[in-house]
């Protein structure tokens, strides 16, 4: 990804990276072959609106993570949102120096330093890490919430009660795992000439986003429509049906295609006039997007618009998190201090 930030005269554009966030570029055409200067004109405020959606997805996700982490009582659904939040931050932090750096080079293509790729290796290894986990997460959560749906007996009787914690560790070392073997082995030079290990990692990556958390989010998508369809009649669908549902919506329709584009002209399957800065705008713009929905998609859907209240973020959050044991330990609390208010007024009597 960013390692393979490149300004140099003699790289040719069409040679790019993958990477949903760096493609190998070259200054001089940016600025005086296929893009004009207007167009570089538009990257560079393609990418202050980037970074300022970043700056707004980074209070979003701080507001969150403070609230579930130190306000809310912890379930096993928070875990995940507590974990995919973090995966959103990390993403966000890290993508901002980055884009004021490319800005920079834009602006001033001469300037270079030294040590320019093991920074923009360190940056697209952490990024990735964040970006790779924020999907697993997303993949875990929607296919326990479908599982509980489909098999609620075996699900309440059988579930670890650890297992989101157990997940969640795993994910993250998945998604590190494959950020640092992906930008390891598919370097800028491997990627240019389509070496047999690039290729190798590009399928590998592009599989497990496509091949199986896009059907696993998919399915699990479906069973929770038909749920919610069922059970609509009857009561309102919990909000946390909703946000999951929300959640893996913005995710496919933000991310996915991206990830086609990117594995197409990988292999060059793609006949298209795409140039290598519009994609690289492009695909930035879909993930920072992305990872600064998540937290108002909670808040949004966690609010009730006819009540106002002095902690109305925590109200929307507990909300909007709220499971059916929660639910069923509420109602059982209400039955047990109506009983003993009714054993009091008895006795008074």
């Amino acid at each position: 990804m960013f390692a393979c930030l490149d300004f140099q005269d003699d790289t040719p554009i069409n040679k790019m990276n993958n990477s949903t966030l760096t493609p190998t570029v070259s200054e001089r055409n940016i600025t005086d072959g296929d893009h004009p200067r207007n167009a570089q004109l538009t990257f560079i405020i393609t990418f202050i609106i980037a970074i300022v959606f970043c700056l707004i997805g980074l209070v979003g996700n701080i507001i969150v993570l403070r609230y579930l982490c130190f306000k809310i009582k912890k379930n096993k659904y928070t875990i995940y949102i507590i974990n995919l939040s973090v995966a959103d931050f990390i993403y966000l932090i890290f993508t901002i120096p980055v884009l004021i750096l490319f800005i920079n080079s834009l602006k001033n293509p001469n300037p270079r330093f030294k040590e320019k790729d093991s920074v923009y290796l360190f940056f697209e290894i952490l990024c990735d890490s964040g970006q790779y986990s924020g999907m697993f997460i997303l993949t875990a959560i929607s296919l326990e919430r479908c599982l509980s749906v489909l098999f609620p007996l075996w699900y309440q009787c059988h579930r670890p009660q650890n297992l989101s914690t157990i997940t969640c560790a795993a994910v993250w070392l998945i998604g590190f795992t494959e950020s640092l073997i992906k930008n390891l082995v598919c370097t800028k030079k491997a990627f240019v000439e389509s070496t047999t290990q690039c290729t190798a990692v590009q399928i590998i990556v592009f599989g497990l986003s496509i091949v199986i958390c896009l059907p696993f989010m998919v399915i699990s998508s479906l069973t929770l429509l038909i749920k919610i369809k069922r059970t609509f009649g009857k009561r309102y669908p919990q909000k946390l049906y909703i946000i999951i549902l929300t959640a893996v919506f913005v995710f496919i329709i933000s991310v996915i295609p991206i990830n086609f584009v990117w594995f197409l002209m990988y292999f060059h399957l793609l006949q298209s006039d795409i140039s290598a800065m519009g994609l690289f705008c492009a695909s930035t713009f879909c993930l920072v997007l992305n990872c600064t929905i998540d937290p108002y998609i909670y808040f949004i859907v966690g609010k009730k618009w006819k009540q106002k209240t002095s902690h109305s973020i925590q109200d929307a959050l507990q909300r909007a998190f709220r499971t059916e044991d929660d639910e069923n330990d509420d109602s059982s609390s209400n039955k047990t201090s109506n009983t003993s208010n009714q054993t009091n007024l008895a006795s008074t009597f």
